[in-house]
């Protein structure tokens, strides 16, 4: 009887069990597909976290702040993209395309990313956020600075008209003032990514040479081909222009005012950097001070680019008190400052009122009575009479700053004695209370 007890307890206990494991594993059954659609994600994510980066240190020069392109290089912000084979995309970013800037990133074919990194691209054109991608290029400071478009001097313009085929140099300056002074430049002067097309060295080649590399790009540069933007017509215009470009005004295609890109992120950065290097001297608000000049100002901001302002920054003010930062900041962080000044431009006043005193050190420290060398007596007057007559407004500033100062020792010397009285009572009413007797023994 005991056995068969125990033979059933342990059966149950088994079938418990068993029961137990099977219910354990149906249910992680069930849950493992969301579970690798989870963890899926989480990888997805901080592939595009770091294909943002990527992107905005090698790719953001060429096609653009948010993938949208720059001139005949083209968009990646594109659904047609998004529907190409994982296979085709990476083979596009790995082996480049052949005849035209789009050079290989393999670092087998000698390229910087390795095949991981360029999943990771991929991953970046099918799935990601291009306006956080833009933040991210912002952020790093490594937005391409560059005029994007501009439209030609009106007057200088109408002089083409009367050159020899004016109305086709005409067409080539529009062309080129819209789709090539991104990367060639005002007037055609070059930039740190593209070289200049004023230039003798370039009137010199043959017509023939200047239209296949127009039409077809130059590989390993970052000029790409205008095949498929621009007519034949239009690409002899823009010959004709490159060979004729020494009879065309100086100052027709100016470098236009270019915002530098900001983002919450970016401004706030520049905050905190204005705040610890530059209120000192230029005021909190910008206002100014007797050190420097206003930049809170509307003469200044609607005069100045953003371009200009972070070429100031950068190299500072020669044979003044501004310094080069270039040596001590980043670009990025001297493009943060600019975008943070550049907030001001709405509001600014049209004149400025400069800030008392230069603004600087802690507000405990600013309203000191040290007398400073512009202060001191002349020789042979009294202290008491010294300015007095010549400043009333110093005068009574004087007084005041005193005052408060005599309050505060008033105050302290008031709590001092109030101490002292009440140690003084302590002790007398201790002295006067007798002292308790003795019992016999």
């Amino acid at each position: 009887m005991n056995n068969t007890r125990t033979y059933l307890i342990e059966a149950l206990i088994g079938l418990g069990a068993t029961l137990i494991i099977v219910t354990t594993l149906g249910q992680y059954m069930l849950n493992e597909s969301s579970r690798i659609n989870e963890a899926q994600a989480k990888v997805l994510s901080a592939q595009l976290d770091e294909s943002m980066t990527l992107y905005a240190e090698n790719c953001a020069v060429c096609h653009g702040l948010n993938g949208e392109g720059i001139g005949a290089t083209p968009a990646l912000d594109n659904p047609a993209l998004v529907t190409m084979t994982f296979d085709d995309l990476y083979k596009t970013i790995s082996r480049g395309r052949f005849d035209t800037a789009m050079p290989a990133w393999s670092k087998e074919d000698g390229g910087p990313l390795s095949d991981y990194q360029i999943e990771e691209m991929v991953a970046l054109i099918q799935y990601g956020d291009w306006n956080a991608t833009g933040e991210r290029v912002v952020n790093l400071g490594l937005a391409p600075l560059v005029p994007f478009t501009t439209d030609p001097n009106p007057a200088l313009f109408a002089e083409v008209q009367n050159l020899p085929d004016g109305l086709t140099l005409q067409t080539a300056i529009q062309i080129f003032a819209s789709s090539c002074v991104a990367c060639h430049g005002a007037d055609g002067l070059g930039t740190g990514i593209a070289p200049a097309l004023n230039d003798p060295a370039v009137r010199a080649k043959t017509a023939d040479e200047l239209t296949r590399t127009i039409t077809f790009g130059n590989a390993g540069t970052l000029m790409a081909g205008w095949s498929n933007s621009l007519t034949g017509e239009e690409i002899n215009a823009m010959v004709t222009l490159i060979q004729r470009w020494d009879e065309i005004p100086a100052g027709i295609i100016p470098a236009p005012n270019v915002p530098i890109p900001t983002t919450a992120e970016s401004i706030a950065l520049g905050s905190d950097l204005y705040t610890a290097n530059c209120s000192r001297c230029h005021g909190p608000d910008g206002q100014g001070t007797p050190r420097a000049p206003s930049l809170n100002v509307k003469g200044l901001l609607t005069t100045t680019s953003d371009l200009a302002l972070q070429q100031i920054i950068t190299s500072g003010v020669p044979g003044t008190a501004m310094p080069t930062w270039g040596d001590r900041m980043t670009d990025a962080e001297i493009q943060a400052i600019v975008g943070f000044i550049r907030q001001w431009e709405a509001t600014a006043p049209e004149v400025a009122v400069p800030a008392k005193g230069g603004g600087g050190g802690p507000p405990w420290l600013r309203n000191q009575t040290t007398t400073t060398a512009a202060q001191q007596p002349a020789a042979g007057t009294s202290n008491s009479t010294a300015g007095q007559a010549n400043n009333p407004h110093q005068t009574q500033q004087a007084v005041t700053q005193t005052t408060t100062l005599d309050w505060r020792i008033l105050l302290l010397a008031f709590g001092a004695l109030s101490i002292s009285f009440t140690l003084i009572f302590l002790g007398v009413a201790s002295l006067r209370r007798k002292p308790p007797k003795m019992d016999k023994a």
